[in-house]
């Protein structure tokens, strides 16, 4: 369980941060990027939510537990796989999460009219927030990528396979709270010219 009776510790004054495990790290490394990002993203899901409607209360109930799986995330890249035993049993991303969220792709998914343009970001203020989201997720995305082909660090697939699916199930949510996809912004290609 978390306790956190300071808020501030100054020891992050030096321009470090800790790792689950102790460790501390540059504020700047690939890894704190990685995680720090998924923060990112859970706080635009967070925002999402507050312009999510009565309409919206299921996606509402999916988006929170997209947030808690984002603090998951978060724990898992904070606790790099050295290959140690460690000390205790580290949080890690499941498959089950990601077949959840898949399951929930295709449930949304099954509503909504078939795309024949793409879409740009806006409509509805919960849909434009969760089309924000899914930008930020898919920037932790390339983050964590990066970060698994640094040598010596390592991200585990099933982290990989959660942060993909995350953003399409973020962009399938703002077609579902765009009244399944009916107010949707479509993009007119050379339409300014």
């Amino acid at each position: 369980m978390v306790k956190l009776n300071k808020i501030y510790t100054r020891t992050g004054d030096d321009g470090t941060t800790g790792l689950v495990a102790g460790t501390r790290r540059p504020k700047s490394d690939p890894r704190i990027e990685a995680f720090g990002t998924v923060d990112e993203a859970n706080a635009c899901v967070g925002l999402a939510r507050l312009h999510i409607g009565q309409d919206g209360a299921d996606i509402d109930v999916m988006l929170a537990r997209v947030q808690n799986d984002l603090f998951d995330l978060g724990a898992d890249l904070a606790t790099p796989d050295t290959g140690a035993k460690a000390d205790f049993e580290p949080l890690r991303i499941v498959a089950s999460q990601v077949t959840r969220l898949e399951t929930e792709i295709d449930g949304l998914n099954a509503a909504l009219a078939p795309l024949r343009s793409f879409i740009l970001p806006g409509g509805a203020p919960a849909a434009a927030h969760l089309h924000l989201a899914r930008t930020v997720a898919r920037r932790a995305e390339r983050l964590m990528v990066a970060l698994s082909s640094v040598p010596g660090e390592t991200v585990s697939p099933e982290a990989l396979r959660y942060i993909n699916r995350l953003s399409d199930f973020l962009f399938v949510a703002a077609r579902a709270v765009n009244d399944n996809g009916a107010t949707d912004v479509l993009w007119v290609p050379g339409a300014n010219r």
